[in-house]
């Protein structure tokens, strides 16, 4: 499917009737009818820095939902670079392609024209729909394409542990101990980050269970790890003390927070919660939610060190604080009597908030 014509920068103005529109700073587009290129790049904030964020290619069907998702994921970009503590903003980026087919070696150079033009101000990376190698074809057009460093292998190793990192906070506060073993975790996707998730809880002796939408995938890596499998549309009322969300986003709602019988939710996929109320729908129904973009955060630390000066074990002491910032804000939602998400927010809105121009 193909939406945009020609190349559009931004206008608040054709953008304020979009609900997740949120004080973007760039919004932009570009069509290339030789590549096939159909994109949009939302820069939310760069108060700290320049944007940061994945690149996603996904078949959407209509223009708006891929103009909501760019706009829900670059402003979730701004929270998560804030609450990990590093000098950018939130941007995203996505591309209006079926990646199975549509992907090809012209559209991702085109796209790589397109970051490059902006000048630095959207850093891209890999995101769903999008590899690693992609990335690296990206930039051969670019400057501005985080992940590639060698070294560093995967990225979403690194997002996979600082998961791992605040689940065992979260146990700890819910059941006096960071020890996961003998515990259930119910992983819901199993792809770049929840297979790397669920490799590392097995060897914590956890008791898992997998479901992602390719069920072949799910039988894959649940043979691999001695896991069970179940229906994907079934993982979120499979009883099992912690919830892992690592597919896409929205699975927590008034319709399904009732049914979970996890006490603790800590998973990778952005933007988990379908509507803000749910957050205290959450902490009213005794359940302990680590904030996506927190739990997340790892590989975003990642890329950061990527491009400054690579340090295994910086990255590993940074992303292991995720687990200390979780913590804390665990504590002032429970002494306030909040919502933890809202909790994060304040913190996150306290480090990125544009500073005020005198009149």
């Amino acid at each position: 499917m193909r939406y945009l014509q020609g190349n559009q920068q931004d206008d608040h103005a054709m953008h304020h009737h979009y609900p997740d529109f949120d004080d973007h700073a760039l919004i932009t587009s570009r069509y290339d009818a030789h590549s096939g290129l159909s994109a949009l790049i939302a820069i939310h904030n760069d108060t700290r820095g320049p944007a940061i964020g994945g690149c996603r290619i996904i078949d959407y069907q209509s223009f708006d939902s891929a103009m909501t998702d760019v706009l829900r994921l670059s402003r979730g970009m701004t929270y998560k670079t804030a609450i990990a503590g590093i000098p950018y903003g939130g941007g995203k980026a996505v591309i209006i392609a079926d990646p199975a087919r549509d992907k090809t070696t012209g559209l991702l150079e085109a796209f790589g024209d397109f970051v490059e033009s902006l000048g630095g101000r959207y850093i891209t990376s890999f995101d769903s729909g999008t590899t690693l190698a992609d990335i690296e074809t990206i930039a051969t057009r670019t400057s501005f394409a985080a992940g590639t460093l060698a070294e560093a292998g995967n990225a979403s190793g690194t997002t996979a542990q600082g998961i791992y990192h605040c689940m065992r906070a979260a146990a700890d506060i819910v059941h006096g101990s960071p020890d996961l073993s003998g515990m259930t975790v119910a992983v819901q996707g199993v792809g770049n980050v929840g297979a790397r998730l669920a490799d590392r809880l097995a060897r914590d002796g956890v008791l898992l269970i997998v479901a992602d939408a390719n069920e072949a995938r799910a039988r894959e890596v649940a043979d691999s790890l001695g896991a069970k499998w179940v229906a994907a549309d079934r993982i979120d009322r499979t009883t099992a003390h912690i919830f892992a969300p690592c597919a896409l986003g929205a699975v927590l709602s008034t319709k399904t927070i009732p049914d979970l019988s996890a006490q603790i939710v800590v998973g990778g996929a952005n933007n988990q919660l379908a509507t803000p109320d749910c957050d205290e729908l959450l902490r009213r129904h005794g359940i302990l939610y680590c904030p996506d973009y927190l739990a997340n955060a790892g590989g975003i630390i990642d890329l950061h060190y990527q491009r400054s000066a690579w340090n295994a074990e910086a990255v590993e002491t940074h992303v292991a604080s995720l687990a200390d910032t979780f913590v804390d804000v665990a504590e002032r939602a429970c002494a306030q009597g909040r919502g933890t998400a809202a909790v994060a927010d304040e913190i996150a809105q306290e480090r990125f908030a544009r500073p005020r121009t005198s009149a």
